[in-house]
């Protein structure tokens, strides 16, 4: 485009004009821009493919499977028969006392130095001379040996007073006479055992233990040989179990 006529003759290019842009360009290169142009903006106008709701869905379904996994069990295994049989007929031993089945056996103390066991002892004692039945009462106060023997029938150097044997059989302690007697069942124990008169024993008094007739309850005896020695009649107390409440199988 040229000046008005009058002003100097320089050609100026305008460049609001379309030749402007593409000068010293062919039609085929201004096609090839046009469908560049095109592709870039269809491409730019499709939206990407939404993945992140695949991906969440699967990290939720892995999670759920994993914990599923850990608090599931594997199943128990069946157990053989054979260990199955061996565990039903190991029942454990029966506990008794040779030559006590016509009475009941109380080891006990009559010491009051642990209250409880004191009191434990004297309760299974009323308890059990309410039935009028035979009663042999070993107190481990009066002869050591009562502890000896019980420590070997039960198999267990650690015991608690009293423990009862009914009939020969071992039932237990203080506790457990409290519950049979509660529950009625205590009667069908002694069921079947000798009754006793009234009383106490003439000969000891109800106390079972008498005074050693070599030693006269010294528990020391002289001679001009050897001097004192321990009497080997007696126990440590100079007593012996009274012959009229124990039996000589007792001894």
């Amino acid at each position: 485009m040229w000046r008005p006529w009058g002003k100097s003759p320089t050609r100026v290019h305008d460049t609001s004009s379309p030749s402007s842009i593409f000068s010293c360009s062919s039609f085929k290169d201004i096609e090839n821009l046009c469908s560049s142009d095109e592709s870039t903006q269809s491409h730019q106008l499709v939206p990407a493919p939404k993945r992140t709701y695949v991906v969440f869905h699967r990290v939720r379904a892995a999670n759920s499977l994993l914990r599923a996994w850990s608090t599931a069990r594997p199943p128990a295994l069946p157990e053989p028969e054979t260990d199955a049989a061996k565990r039903h007929d190991q029942s454990p031993p029966v506990i008794s006392i040779p030559g006590a089945e016509k009475r009941i056996v109380v080891y006990f103390t009559s010491l009051r130095v642990v209250r409880s066991t004191f009191e434990d002892c004297r309760a299974v004692r009323s308890i059990l001379r309410g039935f009028r039945v035979s009663i042999d009462e070993r107190d481990l106060s009066m002869d050591s040996s009562f502890l000896s023997e019980l420590q070997q029938i039960l198999g267990q150097r650690k015991l608690t007073l009293p423990r009862v044997f009914i009939g020969g059989r071992y039932v237990g302690g203080a506790d457990e006479v409290r519950q049979l007697h509660e529950m009625g069942e205590l009667k069908k124990f002694v069921e079947g055992l000798p009754a006793v008169e009234p009383g106490v024993c003439d000969t000891c008094g109800g106390i079972c233990f008498v005074l050693c007739d070599d030693c006269n309850g010294s528990h020391k005896l002289y001679s001009e040989k050897g001097g004192f020695k321990c009497c080997t009649s007696c126990n440590e107390n100079g007593l012996i179990r009274c012959p009229s409440c124990f039996s000589p199988s007792d001894y």
